[in-house]
């Protein structure tokens, strides 16, 4: 999957901050840093599948970013948050 353009909504955005303290860029970067991405679950939407994207930042963070494929490219993040230590150990495995 080829992330091209990424939708916000501004509850998502205010979720981000203040109960995870990560920023929408922190987030951006992590969505386009050729991160490790899962299909979690099926969407109810057709082709609108949720994903989690895990990645490291420039900043040394390592983010897992759970998001909804919009299709061709377009991504909705709907929250983000450091990555627990089974997730790190997933992404360490996969990178």
């Amino acid at each position: 999957m080829r992330i091209t353009d990424i939708i916000w909504k501004d509850c998502y955005v205010e979720k981000l901050a203040d109960k995870h303290d990560v920023s929408a860029a922190e987030a951006e970067e992590a969505l386009h840093a050729k991160p490790v991405l899962r299909r979690m679950t099926k969407g109810r939407v057709a082709g609108e599948d949720l994903y989690a994207a895990l990645a490291k930042t420039g900043g040394g963070r390592y983010l897992i970013v759970f998001f909804i494929d919009k299709k061709h490219g377009v991504v909705l993040p709907i929250s983000a948050r450091d990555m627990t230590p089974a997730e790190r150990s997933y992404y360490a495995k996969h990178h």
